[in-house]
């Protein structure tokens, strides 16, 4: 199967390291345009060298939990690379705690970015680029964790829930735009994110005791499944939420 994106212009959240930098230098390497958004500048400088090495490719400082910067900043994308064809969100943050322990603050900073600036990023893209030209691919990042539930994760297991559901609401709505909206909800991969506690031999036993086939995913492995939905390869999959689990909710 040959997989291109020639012509295509892509917006990247959380592009800065981990699975969303794996999804922008795929993109590129497939002749996209890519848009890399992060919150972080240092990172973002330095991961968007490495998707120059692949393609064409722009940084964009963003916090996706500043609403009000989003829409001027995906017209800053549409004015400098085009209009935008697929959007890829990856931003998110988990703070792991007993559901007892969870603060307020720890709920509405989890939610903030895993579903909040998430559907604003969506809604911004499908307004100004997708709608008007009835067309357009958007692919969110989910979790296992949003199929099922895991311990010390109940901010994060709400929030991803919520992209599930979000993604399938949006797939419908959007559809007579000829707009298709996915997910991914990988299993645990080594990330910046994940590698605190993937560290730790005895949560590391218990996610491989948990997974069928007894692994971690690879940011490239996870990249790889969520780049062939936003390809033309999946022009007739719409809302739906792929795990990329290593079989972990087959149990």
């Amino acid at each position: 199967m040959n997989i291109s994106f020639d012509n295509k212009v892509a917006v990247v959240t959380g592009a800065a390291g981990g699975i969303g930098l794996a999804c922008a230098q795929l993109l590129a390497d497939g002749g996209a345009r890519v848009a890399l958004i992060d919150c972080q500048p240092d990172r973002l400088a330095e991961a968007t060298k490495k998707v120059q090495e692949k393609g064409q490719a722009r940084d964009y400082q963003l916090d996706v939990t500043d609403t009000p910067a989003i829409a001027p900043t995906v017209s800053r994308i549409r004015q400098d690379l085009g209009e935008v064809d697929i959007l890829i969100c990856v931003a998110g943050i988990n703070i792991p705690k007993l559901a007892q322990e969870v603060t307020e603050a720890d709920w509405d900073a989890t939610l903030s970015v895993n579903i909040k600036g998430l559907f604003f990023c969506n809604q911004a893209v499908a307004v100004q680029s997708m709608i008007p030209r009835k067309t357009g691919v958007i692919v969110n990042i989910a979790s296992i964790f949003g199929l099922v539930g895991g311990p010390k994760r109940a901010s994060y297991c709400a929030s991803k829930g919520g992209v599930v559901q979000l993604t399938r609401q949006e797939a419908i709505e959007w559809a007579p735009y000829n707009i298709r909206v996915n997910a991914v909800a990988p299993t645990f991969a080594l990330t910046e994110m994940t590698k605190s506690y993937l560290n730790d031999p005895e949560f590391k036993a218990y996610v491989l005791d948990n997974t069928p086939l007894h692994c971690l995913a690879t940011v490239d492995d996870i990249a790889a499944a969520t780049c062939f939905l936003a390809s033309d390869a999946a022009k007739v999959i719409t809302g739906v939420v792929l795990p990329v689990d290593a079989g972990w909710t087959a149990r």
